[in-house]
């Protein structure tokens, strides 16, 4: 009996030597966690980290499958990996075999079939893009709202800075409610893990680059809200910041060489100034602080021009794509980038998706500046970012002139007119992106002073006008508050938390103004949804007098006629310099007030406000 016993435990202690070891001893993360069949670039990089497991031989048996190379680097926790996927591989799960010489464990990669798109994939001016802030919008799932095992604890609703219980499903929920105000397609800022001391809410500091923050879902609730938006024809577009990101990331924490990030003496900030990358007299001091500096102290600035920083943001971008069927990226702070790596991840992404909608964001003043990163422009410059857009800032300052000084030669709508004269500069600027506000400005509202007729003026503006609008979260319902601190331009959407004192997501809960504006908004932008002449037609615009401005959105059949007075006075328009555009017109009808114009030799314009008039 005992002898049974001691050959037993002899037994156990081999198996025990020679088996699997689990994956949470040896391997934290794969990145990316798994691919796709059918890929137009076969070559695939794993960053493989655990544990010493430098310290370790890779072989892989699937068939379709090459290890090209194994590089390890200075931290021996990680390895990197390039496969080539073959032509004929076929979906599976292949093991990863990883031995020592004492000890052999498998780890299974999941290889998937590549899908299928449901719909059309893309931005352009026949979208209306609603930007939300999950927060601060509703709060769908309140099991999701307390994490005790990450940094940031919940404080509530009280704290501007803290987090608020906002999430997906909360998203999703009111899908609906956006669909009908006339949106075709919805920005969330970031969504991924961002497990940071404080501010984590905004999203701009990740900390898993492959994983949504559990505050907010999980990934497979994502990949819903995108099915649940294809249902409804909305498309997704996601936030990526390939800038920076969060100083807890796991990959920081324990860097896989040391210039994984930008590395300085002592803390070293940028210096903001996007001019200094193209100024004719500039510094490569300056452009350096510019690029490498860090964004924030709790953001560490990524060095893209580390080919395995690089290898592993795209990937992560083209994985999000496909796992969730994203149509459209968003790109923070993108001056802020290795310019090359930029247009090397354009390149890479549109090999894969040919026409992905992607914009960036350009905080900049001056059209010079911007449309330097706008793709295929009309500079001088030797540089092209391959992107279809950027976020139109330099006509947002404009917009602002015009809600907040009187007519001028080139203030007021005067700056509004010289902007647009101005888009020879960019590439296209029908794909550069509109907007009124987001969640780093003003509220528009209160930009506007709290004047509902110039924020129609302005709405009027940005949904008839070139490009494509983008909106902000509540601005439909009058939200106000300027950024003093940030916190208050992005305030809870009242009634999207059991207990709101009020829904406004629900019509008859809005009150004068606030119903009024945004039957207004929602007449437009449906309007706007079916209107072939503002969403593929041409721009022509003459230039306004008196305070008064009139544009035109037309094709070869149609025309759409656009008349803004910022006066305090009615205004009894004759249309005689307009012929030219109004040659065939005999009629118009008002598409607000649906009132039918039979004769257009003079059109009456109230005070301090726009008319749309469809000509027939």
């Amino acid at each position: 009996m005992h002898i049974l016993r001691l050959q037993s435990l002899i037994l156990t202690i081999v198996i025990f030597l020679v088996a699997p070891i689990g994956f949470a001893q040896n391997i934290q993360q794969i990145c990316p966690p798994n691919w796709w069949t059918g890929m137009n670039d076969p070559s695939v990089q794993l960053m493989i980290h655990g544990e010493n497991i430098a310290n370790y031989n890779l072989k892989v048996n699937y068939p379709g499958v090459e290890v090209f190379a194994v590089t390890k680097v200075e931290n021996p926790n990680y390895v990197f990996v390039d496969l080539i996927m073959g032509e004929n591989l076929k979906p599976g799960t292949m093991n990863l075999e990883f031995s020592n010489g004492t000890s052999v464990f498998t780890q299974p990669f999941v290889i998937n079939q590549r899908e299928k798109r449901s719909m059309d994939y893309g931005l352009d001016s026949k979208d209306f893009i609603y930007l939300i802030m999950p927060d601060r919008f509703a709060n769908g799932d309140t099991t999701n709202d307390v994490a005790s095992d990450m940094y940031e604890k919940y404080y509530g609703r009280t704290s501007l800075t803290a987090r608020h219980g906002g999430d997906i499903q909360g998203i999703i929920n009111h899908l609906d409610y956006i669909k009908n105000l006339g949106v075709t397609a919805v920005w969330c800022t970031p969504l991924l893990e961002n497990n940071q001391e404080e501010w984590s809410y905004h999203g701009y500091a990740a900390t898993d680059h492959y994983k949504v923050d559990k505050r907010f879902g999980s990934n497979e609730l994502y990949k819903k809200y995108a099915s649940e938006s294809h249902k409804r024809n909305m498309k997704v577009v996601m936030d990526i910041v390939p800038n920076h990101c969060g100083s807890q990331h796991w990959m920081i924490k324990d860097l896989p060489m040391k210039d994984w990030v930008h590395q300085w003496d002592t803390y070293t900030k940028t210096n903001y100034r996007t001019p200094a990358l193209l100024d004719q007299y500039g510094s490569e001091h300056d452009k350096k602080l510019m690029l490498d500096g860090w964004f924030d102290k709790h953001m560490p600035d990524l060095n893209q021009q580390n080919p395995f920083v690089a290898k592993y943001l795209i990937q992560n971008y083209i994985w999000w794509v496909e796992y969730a069927q994203v149509d459209g990226f968003r790109i923070d702070t993108y001056t802020y980038n290795d310019l090359k790596f930029m247009q090397d991840a354009a390149t890479a992404i549109f090999n894969e998706y040919p026409g992905l909608g992607m914009f960036a964001e350009t905080w900049v003043d001056g059209v010079g500046v911007q449309g330097y990163f706008n793709g295929n422009n009309n500079l001088n410059t030797g540089y092209n970012s391959l992107l279809p857009g950027v976020t139109d800032f330099e006509l947002l300052w404009s917009i602002n002139n015009m809600v907040q000084k009187p007519f001028g030669w080139t203030d007021g709508l005067g700056s509004i007119y010289l902007k647009l004269t101005q888009d020879y500069l960019y590439g296209d600027a029908n794909k550069n992106v509109t907007f009124l506000g987001n969640h780093d400005l003003s509220r528009f509202f209160s930009v506007a002073g709290e004047d509902v007729n110039k924020m129609k003026l302005a709405t009027t503006f940005i949904l008839t006008t070139r490009g494509i609008p983008q909106w902000y979260y509540g601005d439909e319902i009058l939200m106000k508050n300027f950024t003093n601190p940030d916190g208050k331009v992005r305030e809870d959407f009242p009634g999207g938390w059991q207990g709101d004192s009020i829904n406004k997501f629900k019509v008859e809960n809005l009150r004068g103004d606030e119903k009024d504006y945004f039957n207004y908004v929602k007449t437009l932008a449906n309007y706007r949804k079916i209107s072939v002449p503002i969403t593929q037609g041409k721009l022509m615009q003459f230039v306004p007098y008196d305070g008064v401005y009139v544009y035109f959105r037309y094709t070869d059949t149609q025309c759409v006629m656009v008349i803004m007075n910022t006066t305090d006075k009615p205004v009894d328009l004759s249309t005689k310099n307009y012929a030219e555009r109004m040659k065939g017109f005999t009629k118009g009808k008002n598409i607000m007030t649906k009132v039918e114009l039979t004769n257009l030799n003079s059109i009456a314009i109230p005070a301090m406000s726009a008319q749309v008039l469809e000509l027939r």
